[in-house]
């Protein structure tokens, strides 16, 4: 009879899968930091001008048969390197961004410089907000403007008096301009923007997948044979 199939193979097959796709998942690939050749020849370094970035590294070799070493002269770091004979190689990784001077101490015509700049960075990019969105400050209403006094009644004698002068002053019965109203400026965006999907992701899923249809195919598998199990026995 044909060993009877246990839930223990699927789980095990699928507890690993998962543990695979984590493992892919939090392993972000590090960037690499580059490296750069500097070759003593003909008493003279070349490149006798490099421009590299904050943590790569640099690697001298001679190529002379004279002994060279390098050292600093000036910039943010100082360096010196062993007397290196022909085919001796030294290497230095820069942490520092600036400008770095350096000769060989046996030969002084023997200089050259190299250029470290910062790494870039990448800022998140804003989001432009419509002015539909962001709250108008209410403007000031005009005052309310009392109408001119009414005039006095007029006498029917022969003689009419001299018109009484109003004891209220007639106010200007032009509106106060409403001041301007502030034009909403874009909302900064947060600090956590909205980043691609990472094509690790679309691994995982993809991993987790394959894991869920191994599993209903082992199941269903499992349950034929102790169906079959089971008939044989009754």
């Amino acid at each position: 009879m044909p060993p009877r199939l246990t839930l223990r193979s699927p789980r095990a097959l699928l507890a690993a899968l998962f543990l695979t796709a984590a493992l892919t998942f939090l392993q972000a690939p590090a960037a690499q930091a580059a490296g750069h050749q500097i070759v003593m020849s003909g008493y003279a370094f070349g490149p006798r001008s490099l421009t590299i970035t904050v943590g790569d590294t640099v690697t001298w070799t001679n190529q002379d048969t004279a002994p060279h070493d390098v050292k600093t002269t000036s910039g943010p770091a100082s360096f010196h390197s062993p007397m290196l004979n022909k085919g001796g190689t030294w290497s230095y990784t820069f942490t520092t961004a600036g400008t770095y001077s350096y000769v060989c101490t046996v030969h002084p015509g023997m200089t050259a410089q190299i250029v470290v700049k910062a790494a870039a960075t990448r800022a998140p990019a804003p989001s432009p907000t419509s002015h539909h969105d962001m709250p108008m400050a209410p403007g000031p209403s005009p005052a309310h403007t009392p109408g001119p006094a009414s005039a006095p009644p007029r006498h029917h004698s022969g003689t009419s008096p001299a018109p009484a002068a109003s004891d209220t002053p007639t106010a200007s019965t032009a509106p106060a301009a409403a001041p301007a109203q502030p034009e909403a400026t874009p909302a900064a965006q947060p600090a956590g923007a909205t980043r691609p999907l990472d094509p690790l992701l679309v691994l995982a899923g993809v991993i987790a997948g394959v894991a869920v249809l191994c599993l209903l195919l082992v199941g269903s598998r499992s349950a034929a044979a102790a169906a079959a199990d089971n008939s044989e026995h009754s």
